[in-house]
């Protein structure tokens, strides 16, 4: 007889998660807080525009090819390499730097601010080449029963990666480059962790070789949301039930196990088998009111940045900005020093946008451009009160406008503005952190919380709050992970 499992959320991980179990044989239903599904990756439609709400990177491609091929899937998503990936534009340079692939166009980018550029990216790609497969399989892939069974895969890296470890991304980059501009590009990555070059292990300098060399970034075509879209799909052909508008607020137990969740309106729901995609700590201590995870003991826990987001849509096209856009001040260190822990709200932020529509033209009405605004600030616990927020809206557009040389204001159509306050109530988001724990050294690996509850045999977890972490890909090995945690204990029907 099928197992039956009840999924809490629909995530990325959640859905992947549900695909694999229900290719599988296992029975499967899903709650869902929200009214639509995809957590953080999700979609606004709105005055005729569709924005991508939160993650708009897609990288490591093969991982979502190896969720569909483990299912006897032919991929269903259609993508197309970005090349330049991305472009970055300091305050008091005019020109924008055009991140490629290639590297002696990139080379070209620094021939007046960087000697020996190509050679010097070739050596810190080739470093962080072989860390990024010497460590894969040991402890990105790889389920841990306990924090010794880590460190005991740990010992099966090969010692010349340990110094980066123990030093920041930041000084893994001074140590290589010399312009302060390539310093700051290059450590970009940081963010899409939710941190800072500053607080980031150099380990994670493998992500620059994964989005240069190993992988790049894609455009999904029809948006990120089509993701979702393609896995409601296949799963909805293969038995999965999906109930929204429901949030789980209670457990019953029995005997080491879970019995059933409970909902808002009292109902509960019963399975042999729970997976959370909540997070993983805040879950532990929200709904299983587990005393280390508490609100004192997960304030004290390092966070990353909470997102404050804009999606506005214009009349016209804009022809200086591309796919993947990076807008950044002159203040980098003393901004990045001072954003995690301030109650007020940067005067010169720091920001992304996305224009989707430059790939995905269906994404905006016909002369015009979608732009999805994304600027890191600190999290709910520094800043509480965001009675500001149309101001600091304001600020953003103001200088947005100004460095393209087109007035956002005259031109806007539509603008939604969501600060981390929405976003912590919509998706459950802790303090608003938009990508959960950090990824410091002690919130990594066998230190990040466990994919496997500690106390209840049914219970698990998946997404980026558990192993291996943050970013899509990782959250389809967190499915596989949690799938293999399964099918160990329970089998494969």
């Amino acid at each position: 007889m099928s197992k039956k499992v009840l999924i809490i959320g629909t995530g990325l991980g959640a859905l992947a998660t549900a695909l694999r179990l229900s290719s599988r044989g296992y029975s499967v239903e899903m709650v869902e807080k929200y009214h639509r599904a995809g957590g953080r990756l999700n979609q606004l439609e709105k005055d005729g525009f569709t924005f991508d709400m939160g993650p708009s990177f897609f990288s490591m491609s093969y991982e979502f090819e190896e969720l569909f091929r483990s299912c006897n899937i032919p991929n269903p998503l259609q993508l197309e390499a970005l090349d330049p990936v991305y472009s970055v534009r300091f305050a008091n340079r005019e020109k924008p730097f055009l991140i490629y692939k290639d590297l002696q166009k990139l080379a070209g980018e620094f021939i007046d601010l960087e000697v020996d550029f190509e050679a010097k990216m070739k050596a810190y790609l080739l470093a962080a080449k072989k860390m990024f497969h010497d460590t894969e399989d040991i402890v990105i892939r790889k389920n841990f029963n306990s924090r010794i069974d880590y460190l005991l895969k740990l010992t099966r890296v090969p010692l010349r990666h340990s110094p980066k470890m123990f030093r920041s991304m930041w000084t893994e980059l001074s140590n290589t480059f010399q312009s302060e501009e390539a310093r700051v590009i290059f450590s970009l990555v940081a963010f899409f962790l939710g941190s800072t070059p500053f607080h980031t292990p150099a380990v994670y300098s493998l992500l620059t070789y994964t989005e240069l060399e190993h992988d790049g970034y894609w455009n999904v075509k029809g948006g990120m949301y089509r993701i979702v879209e393609e896995l409601l799909r296949l799963t909805s052909e293969r038995g999965v039930k999906i109930h929204y508008n429901t949030e789980i607020t209670a457990v019953r137990t029995n005997e080491g196990k879970i019995d059933s969740f409970e909902d808002t309106t009292g109902k509960k729901w019963k399975a042999d088998i729970y997976i959370s995609n909540s997070d993983a700590a805040s879950f532990r201590g929200k709904i299983l009111k587990r005393e280390n995870f508490s609100d004192k003991k997960l304030d004290a826990m390092e966070w990353t940045l909470a997102p404050f987001t804009i999606y506005l849509g214009v009349k016209g096209k804009i022809p200086n900005l591309i796919h993947h856009n990076y807008f950044l001040g002159s203040n980098f260190k003393d901004y990045a020093a001072t954003i995690f822990k301030t109650s007020v709200t940067p005067e010169k932020p720091y920001y992304y946008v996305n224009v989707s529509s430059k790939s995905n033209p269906g994404s905006a009405p016909e002369g015009c451009e979608n732009l999805f605004i994304l600027c890191p600030v600190p999290d709910l616990r520094h800043k509480s009160d965001w009675s500001d927020s149309g101001a600091f809206a304001q600020t953003i557009l103001q200088d947005l406008s100004t460095r393209i040389g087109i007035d956002l204001d005259a031109i806007t159509l539509t603008k939604t503005i969501l600060t981390p306050i929405d976003w912590q109530n919509q998706f459950n988001l802790y303090q608003g952190s938009g990508l959960g724990l950090a990824h410091g050294l002690n919130q990594v690996g066998g230190w990040r919380p466990s994919n496997k509850d500690e106390e209840f045999k049914n219970l698990f977890y998946v997404g980026a709050s558990t192993t291996p972490g943050t970013g899509l890909p990782m959250v389809v090995i967190s499915s596989k992970l949690v799938m293999e945690r399964i099918e160990k204990d329970y089998g494969s029907l």
